[in-house]
């Protein structure tokens, strides 16, 4: 009887650390598996980081572009003749391409809100010869002029000092923030009168015709 016991006992004791085995076991791999998880969430085996580096760098050139690299509240009065770079940007045979907005004050002459009909009319600018005889809808925009006299006014350094001075909201003329705009008049240099155009060149890259109160985008056709 005794003998029987103690193998009864022997059996349960066997099979009780049996159970507690394969429960460290299961502990351990169900612990193991986690860590697995984690360390993969944080941190994935050859994963690609391309798209927030590109977002991070994509964040950095925007700030940059929002910074203003000139904080002048006012556009410089230069009053002078045009520098090689800005002639380079500015001679050619220009096309009235399209509008693109209004002066805060304008007259009836700039004909609201559609502008006037120039688009896809050309004009010449050379640097003794200058002619808006391509403005074929408005004699009084028509000028030819021989040794034209072109002086560059005001320069502006970003979109607040371009406002103050010209009243003219500078987004619909995709002028931005540190872009810097050259005012351009013309002058009859036998008269010494202006004419009734002006340009606004942007980072010497852009040409845009002011015309009353009204802005147009111009596109080189030949230089």
């Amino acid at each position: 009887m005794k003998k029987g016991f103690l193998v009864c006992i022997t059996i349960m004791l066997m099979l009780s650390s049996a159970c507690e085995n394969v429960q460290t076991a299961s502990t351990t791999k169900t612990s193991n598996t986690s860590n697995n998880s984690v360390e993969n969430t944080t941190v994935p085996k050859g994963a690609d980081t391309s798209q927030t580096n590109s977002t991070s760098e994509h964040e950095s050139e925007t700030d940059e572009s929002i910074i203003p690299k000139s904080t002048a509240e006012y556009c410089d009065g230069v009053w002078t003749n045009l520098d090689d770079e800005t002639e380079k940007s500015f001679y050619g045979t220009w096309k009235v391409e399209k509008l693109l907005g209004f002066a805060n004050s304008y007259n009836d002459a700039s004909e609201y809100p559609t502008g006037q009909k120039i688009i896809g009319d050309e004009f010449i600018i050379k640097k003794d010869f200058f002619s808006s005889k391509g403005l074929k809808n408005y004699h009084d925009y028509q000028h030819e002029l021989k040794n034209p006299l072109y002086r560059l006014d005001f320069i502006c350094d970003n979109s607040d000092s371009f406002y103050r001075l010209f009243q003219t909201d500078p987004d619909p003329l995709n002028i931005n923030n540190n872009d810097t705009v050259k005012y351009i008049v013309i002058n009859d240099s036998s008269t010494q009168l202006g004419i009734p155009l002006s340009f606004f060149i942007v980072n010497n890259d852009r040409l845009i015709l002011l015309l009353e109160a009204t802005s147009f985008e111009l596109k080189k056709v030949t230089d």
